[in-house]
């Protein structure tokens, strides 16, 4: 099985990838997390320091794919979780999209990709050209992380569309969203009855979750020293469960954006009114 995970730049997805890469994990699967931003920081908490991209190991071998060897690019991270990070060009130069093609060719040359039975790629945030939507080609299942807020529905209903298109040429399905730092639920809920689509988990507002990051440790980690963490984990254990379940999945179809724009504003100029009254919105759409 191979995952996307998509969202809003800054949303949770890397810290959501790595504990979701070791609930799969504990559940007998080997896995293997691909970070998908030229920032390269997806995998840290797993592996805890930042791995060598596969761009600075092709250019350290110029470009000379038979001689770079599994162990140049795959590192093991916590919990047998595997690691590569794709990397990219630098920034303002180049797509990161193609970055991600020759990480799948690479790792196809060193008879590496059909080896796992999960590979997941956590995906930078906020674009949305061609290349954004590159691990897409690849998946069998898009998950999509949002908070409770405009801003990152805004971004969801935008890679909604991608996987759309991509589901035109490829087996891709949206497994669903995955809501995070989320106290009340009631914009998701909103967006969900006009776009259906799964809700795989809501994730509350947890300071644990947060920090956890900064210590540069999955929340797996954390809890062979703090069992009160061992609630949060399951969280992560019912993704997992349910992704592994193969569940059907849906091929979504996106709100326009001015339509999502007066969906979503409405709801907070009129909470609690289920008809959108477009005349309250006149003086936002000017």
């Amino acid at each position: 099985m191979k995952l996307s995970v998509y969202g809003k730049g800054g949303i949770g997805k890397s810290t959501i990838s790595c504990n979701l890469s070791i609930a799969l994990a504990r559940r007998g699967k080997k896995v293997l997390q691909i970070g998908c931003d030229p920032k390269h920081d997806s995998t840290f908490t797993l592996t805890g320091f930042l791995i060598p991209t596969i761009i600075n190991t092709l250019q350290s071998k110029d470009y000379h794919y038979e001689d770079i060897w599994p162990e140049d690019i795959i590192y093991e991270g916590y919990s047998t979780v595997n690691c590569v990070e794709a990397g990219g060009p630098p920034a303002g130069a180049g797509c990161g999209g193609y970055v991600v093609g020759e990480t799948v060719k690479l790792l196809k040359e060193l008879n590496a990709f059909y080896e796992y039975d999960i590979i997941l790629f956590d995906v930078l945030g906020d674009v949305v050209c061609g290349g954004f939507a590159a691990p897409l080609n690849y998946s069998d299942y898009c998950l999509i992380i949002t908070d409770n807020g405009f801003d990152a529905l805004f971004a969801a209903n935008r890679i909604t569309a991608s996987v759309r298109e991509k589901a035109k040429t490829h087996p891709l399905r949206l497994a669903g969203l995955i809501g995070n730092r989320t106290q009340t639920r009631d914009l998701i809920d909103k967006y969900v009855s006009a776009c259906p689509m799964p809700i795989l988990e809501i994730l509350p507002l947890i300071e644990d979750i947060r920090i956890s990051r900064v210590q540069g440790k999955t929340l797996f980690e954390l809890a062979e020293s703090n069992s009160s963490l061992y609630n949060i984990c399951q969280f992560y254990l019912n993704i997992a469960d349910h992704l592994l379940s193969m569940p059907e999945g849906v091929i979504p179809k996106e709100l326009e954006d001015q339509k999502l724009f007066k969906l979503l504003s409405d709801f907070y100029l009129n909470p609690t009114n289920d008809n959108t009254n477009e005349s309250n919105l006149d003086f936002l759409l000017i």
